[in-house]
């Protein structure tokens, strides 16, 4: 039996009020994500199937350091990387359509960003 319904949400621990509110401005301004809760120290936003919760909470790196990547199903991968370039930040790797070599192939179209708080960000189309 699954104890589990899925991820209720990511959480980044941003260091320092300049860079939480940068990384706020990230998700809800440039990517669209409405703020589901608010309670002044941390933001928690809609991802669409889950939510990114974002803290503000101290101005040290945690000792666990910061997940892998954060993987966002989209729609138009193209469209959210426009969209993040234009914001000025650093794409690392551009759309591109890929198939994983599983026993049933899986095609994607994927592209990678840097985001304000050092997270690795993914974009990702199943075709």
């Amino acid at each position: 039996m699954q104890l589990t319904k899925g991820i209720h949400h990511v959480a980044i621990k941003t260091c320092g009020k300049e860079e939480y509110e940068k990384t706020v401005a990230f998700y809800r301004d440039i990517l669209g994500m409405p703020v589901y809760r608010d309670w002044g120290t941390g933001i928690m936003l809609l991802t669409g199937e889950g939510r990114m919760e974002i803290m503000n909470t101290g101005d040290a790196r945690l000792p666990q350091g910061v997940l892998r990547h954060i993987a966002f199903l989209t729609d138009d991968v193209d469209a959210c990387i426009d969209a993040v370039r234009k914001a000025g930040y650093e794409i690392t790797d551009e759309p591109h359509d890929v198939t994983i070599n599983a026993k049933q192939p899986y095609p994607l179209r994927v592209a990678f960003c840097i985001g304000p708080a050092g997270e690795e960000i993914e974009f990702f189309t199943e075709k």
